[in-house]
C-alpha cells in the first residue's frame, strides 16, 4: 500500500530493513482476509454485518481511526499521504524531548533561546529574562501551541538542529516512515511532511507517558508573566469547548494545528468506557476553520459505534523483520561496506541492485525516504 522514495546510501537502506518496516498492514487477526490496496485517495474499512457506515461528511484529504490501546486501525483514508502537519508535529517534539527535561527544573530565557521564531507563529508569551519552570513551558506548547515555548525547550534539549535530528530518529524508531522533520515546532518548511498514520503513532506513543497525557488533556491553565500569571486556554476546541464547538464526551486531547500550507490538522483522543480511540484528520476541504473538529467528532462517533463490527485494516505497531530478513540485511550491509569500483562499459551493476532488492523483498515492502530540505515560508495567520 505504501511506496516511499530516495535513499542516500545502501547503508541507510539496509539499516531501515534491519530495524523493521511500518505501514498500514493487516494485523495478525485479519491477515487471512487482508483487503486489496485501493486507489490513492480511497477509504479502507472492513465492515462486518450490520456495521455502521462511515460518515459521509468527512472531506479531509487523509484520516485514521485507531484503537489507542492495541494500535488496531479501524478505518483510514489515504493514511500514508505525505502532508504538512502544522503544529500536530509538536506531538513528536514532546515524545522526543519530554524524557530529557525535568518538569521541575527552572530556566531563565535568553534572547538566543527565542531566535529564529517564524513570522506569524502562535505564541504563548515567553519573555526573555524571565525564569520559567519547564512544566510551564510544556503547558505553553500544548495549550497555546506556543512556538516560543518550543524554541526554549529545544534549546534546553541540545539546540534546534539537534532536536530536529532527534525527532527524525525517534520517528524512525516508532516506525513512522512518512515523516520528515525540518522545524520542530511544525512551522511550514519546505520538505517537512508527515501523515495521518504517523501522527496517530506519535500520539499513541505520547499517551503512554503520564506527563504527555496530563499536558495534552489540560483545558486551561495559568502561565507566568511579568507582574503575575495570566490564563491560557487550549486551542483544541474539542477539549476546551470554545468558539461554539461542543466539548467531546470523554475527550483526552491531543493536539490541533494550522498553517496556510497545511490547512487545519487535528489529533483527537477520547475514552468511553474501556475503549480509547485515536483519530487524526488532515486538511478538510469543506467548510471553515472549525470543520476539522466536526469531522473528527463524526469519526470518533463512528469509531465507538463500529468498534465491535469492523475488522482491522492495519496496525499502528511497527512491523518487525523476520529472522531471515535480519540475516539478509546483514549480508547486504556487508556487501555495501566493501569498496565498489566504477563500472566499465559493458559491466553490469544489477548484481548489487539485485542483492538490495532481495533484502527488501524478504522484508516485504519498499521503503523510500525523502531527503530533508531547509528553509521556511511565511505564514498569513498564526500557526496553531
Amino acid at each position: 500500500m505504501v511506496i516511499r522514495s530516495g535513499f542516500r546510501s545502501m547503508a541507510a537502506l539496509t539499516a531501515t530493513a534491519a530495524i523493521g518496516l511500518c505501514c498500514l498492514a493487516p494485523t495478525p487477526e485479519s491477515s487471512a482476509a487482508a483487503p486489496q490496496p485501493g486507489p490513492p485517495t480511497g477509504e479502507h474499512v472492513r465492515p462486518r454485518r450490520d456495521a455502521p457506515a462511515l460518515p459521509s461528511d468527512v472531506s479531509a484529504l487523509s484520516y485514521v481511526v485507531a484503537d489507542a490501546r492495541t494500535g488496531k486501525v479501524l478505518a483510514a483514508r489515504d493514511a500514508h499521504r505525505k502532508l504538512p502537519p502544522a503544529s500536530t508535529l509538536k506531538t513528536l517534539f514532546a515524545v522526543t524531548a519530554l524524557p530529557h527535561l525535568r518538569a521541575e527544573d527552572r530556566h531563565t530565557v535568553s534572547d538566543q533561546d527565542l531566535a529564529g521564531i517564524g513570522p506569524g507563529s502562535s505564541l504563548v508569551g515567553v519573555e526573555s529574562g524571565h525564569t520559567y519552570q519547564v512544566s510551564d513551558l510544556w503547558r505553553g506548547v500544548f495549550l497555546s501551541s506556543g512556538n516560543d515555548a518550543v524554541h526554549v525547550l529545544a534549546s534546553l534539549n541540545g539546540g534546534w538542529e539537534e532536536t530536529a535530528a532527534q525527532m527524525q530518529a525517534q520517528a524512525r524508531r516508532l516506525g513512522a516512515l512518512d515523516t520528515e522533520v525540518v522545524s520542530p515546532d511544525g512551522y511550514d518548511s519546505p520538505g517537512q511532511v508527515s501523515s495521518a498514520f504517523d501522527l496517530a503513532v506519535f500520539a499513541r506513543a505520547g499517551l503512554a507517558r503520564p506527563d504527555f497525557a496530563e499536558y495534552c488533556s489540560t483545558a486551561s491553565a495559568q502561565f507566568p508573566g511579568t507582574g503575575g500569571s495570566y490564563g491560557i486556554v487550549n486551542t483544541n476546541r474539542l477539549l476546551s469547548g470554545t468558539d461554539g464547538i461542543a466539548r467531546y464526551p470523554g475527550i483526552i486531547g491531543v493536539k490541533n494545528g494550522y498553517t496556510t500550507h497545511a490547512g487545519n490538522t487535528l489529533i483527537a483522543a477520547a475514552k468511553q468506557g474501556e475503549r480509547t480511540l485515536l483519530v487524526t484528520v488532515m486538511n478538510p476541504q469543506a467548510g471553515g476553520g472549525f470543520t476539522v473538529y466536526e469531522e473528527a467528532r463524526s469519526l470518533l462517533d463512528w469509531g465507538f459505534r463500529a468498534w465491535d463490527s469492523v475488522d482491522a485494516v492495519g496496525s499502528l505497531e511497527p512491523v518487525r523483520p523476520t529472522k531471515s530478513a535480519r540475516r539478509q540485511a546483514q549480508i547486504t550491509h556487508a556487501a555495501a561496506a566493501k569498496p565498489i569500483r566504477a563500472a566499465d562499459e559493458g559491466d553490469s551493476v544489477w548484481p548489487v541492485a539485485g542483492s538490495v532488492a532481495g533484502g527488501l523483498a524478504v522484508a516485504g515492502t519498499f521503503v523510500l525516504l525523502v531527503r530533508r530540505r531547509t528553509g521556511r515560508v511565511r505564514e498569513e495567520r498564526p500557526v496553531e
